[in-house]
This record gives structure tokens, C-alpha cells and sequence, in this order.
């Protein structure tokens, strides 16, 4: 069980008194700075790396701002700069948006990833076979995430933390906040193997797939879900695949972090019935 601290998106650049000049002087560079890598021994190629998220504890300020050319509606707000800043309380549990709106929290790292089999300089922006920017709501406090491990040790790192966020994060940005996090960390052997992120909760089981058109990521995601309705249940492809028509959500986790898009689709595991209720 390891305890982390992250930065907010732009690695410690922007504080609650921060304003919409500041985003001019942004170092890029210094975008998504990582908590991390955590090396786990015994985690080999070809391993799943489970990450358990037991606490999450967004810092007591957070901001969010719209930037040109950033987010999905680029050609509406290509002349627009804005930002806000917000104070947090985490016993209150929300945030004012403005006097009349107020939104719950709902903290969760918006980058996880473990260390792609490559010597290259990646960007982190888009989601990737080993996670990355995957910027998912849904991977908050009681989800299990898992990684394909790609190399020895796994190298898992974690940040770009969000005070909260809807599916889609379609003006680029989340709330984006410090946090404290506290996750379990193991490595999984148990044969099974898996190409992209996926993840559960008590309530259901989660496959991701990301790609440059939405489209394209919602086959994969599928495709992902008939794989493990077929190694885990059983079910012939056929089956699993009319299964995922009929109990399957797709959902768009993101859809601007150039070039990929990450659509997911969620199972409730409700729909199974327990051997011993047979």
C-alpha cells in the first residue's frame, strides 16, 4: 500500500490566486508531472499490474480554464482564454461552481500509466496501451484498474489529478487539483493477459479502448469486453458478443487528448448468477 502526493496539471505552476496571465507563462514541459515510477518486483512482461484506489484526497484549491485550440469545440472558443480558480472542502463534498450551481466532488487521477517497451520520449497528452492521460471519471475511490506490464518492474506513475469531471472533459480541462492518494500495488499472474487499461468496481467490470476516431475506439473497447466475457465466463464469442449488445454501456471517457480518443464499455456483473444460485 503506498501513499502518494501529486501535482495539479501543470506540475505547481498555478496556485488558488493564480490568473488568466498566468496561463501565458505556462513551461510545457512541466505539464503532467508524474508521481512515480513505482518499480514492483516480481511484475514481468506480459503480468497485469492491479491498482487498487483506496483514498483520494483533492488539496483544498483547485482551477480549471478554457485555452485556444484546446478541447472539443476548438472553432467556438478559439478566441476565448479563461480561468478559474476554486476553493475546496473535502468534508463539504462539492464545489461551487458560481452562486447558483454546485457540483459534488468526485477526485480521481486523470493520468496512470505503467512504462511503455520503448527508449522514446512519448508525449503524455493521449491515452496509450499502457494508460497514460486516460482522464476517466470513473476511476475513483473502490475501482481496481489494470495494466498490461510491458517491462520489468512494471513503473507505474500517477498524477494529473481532478477535483472532478464529466465523461468527455470536452473543454479540455477538469477541475484540476493537488491530491493525496492511497493505492494497493500488485502484480497479477494468473495467465491471463490483457492488451489495454481495464478496470472494475463492485457493480461492474470495465474495458477501455482508445484510438483516433471514436468510432474506432468503441470496437475496441467492445472487442476487449467479448475477449473477457470469453476467457472469464465462458461464453462462446457469439454469445459474448450478443451479451454486449444487450447489458454492455459504451461510454466516452475523453474525447480530447489529441490524437486519441478512450471510449469505454461497462458490465454489470449483476447479470451473473452465482454457481451456487443455480
Amino acid at each position: 500500500i503506498i501513499e502518494v502526493f501529486t501535482h495539479e496539471a501543470t506540475g505547481g505552476q498555478f496556485d488558488l490566486d493564480s490568473s488568466v496571465d498566468d496561463l501565458g507563462k505556462v513551461n510545457m514541459d512541466m505539464v503532467h508531472t508524474l508521481t512515480g515510477p513505482v518499480f514492483v518486483e516480481g511484475a514481468e512482461p506480459g503480468d497485469i499490474l492491479a491498482i487498487e484506489l483506496l483514498e483520494i484526497e483533492p488539496a483544498d484549491w483547485a482551477w480549471m480554464a478554457i485555452i485556444p485550440h484546446v478541447g472539443l469545440l476548438t472553432n467556438d472558443f478559439d478566441n476565448t482564454t479563461t480561468l478559474k480558480t476554486f476553493s475546496l472542502n473535502n468534508e463539504q463534498g462539492y464545489v461551487d461552481f458560481n452562486d447558483d450551481i454546485r457540483v459534488p466532488l468526485k477526485p480521481f487521477a486523470g493520468v496512470m500509466g505503467v512504462a511503455p517497451d520503448t527508449d522514446q520520449m512519448l508525449n503524455t497528452t493521449p491515452p496509450r496501451a499502457n494508460g497514460g492521460n486516460l482522464d476517466d471519471p470513473n476511476l475513483t475511490v473502490g475501482t481496481t484498474v489494470y495494466f498490461p506490464v510491458f517491462v520489468a518492474g512494471a513503473l507505474f506513475s500517477i498524477g494529473d489529478t481532478h477535483a472532478v469531471q464529466g465523461l468527455g472533459e470536452v473543454s479540455g480541462t477538469a477541475m484540476e487539483a493537488p491530491m493525496r492518494i492511497v493505492y494497493r500495488i500488485s502484480a497479477v499472474k494468473n495467465g491471463r493477459t490483457i492488451e489495454e487499461v481495464q478496470y472494475e468496481t463492485n457493480s461492474y467490470y470495465a474495458t477501455t479502448g482508445f484510438a483516433e476516431t471514436i468510432d474506432e475506439a468503441a470496437r475496441k473497447a467492445t472487442r476487449f469486453m467479448v475477449d473477457h466475457l470469453v476467457e472469464t465466463r465462458g461464453l462462446s464469442r457469439e454469445d459474448a458478443y450478443m451479451l454486449c449488445s444487450i447489458a454492455g454501456d459504451l461510454h466516452i471517457a475523453e474525447a480530447v487528448d489529441e490524437p486519441h480518443m478512450l471510449v469505454t464499455m461497462h458490465m454489470r456483473k449483476s447479470i451473473f448468477r452465482d454457481r451456487d444460485e443455480k
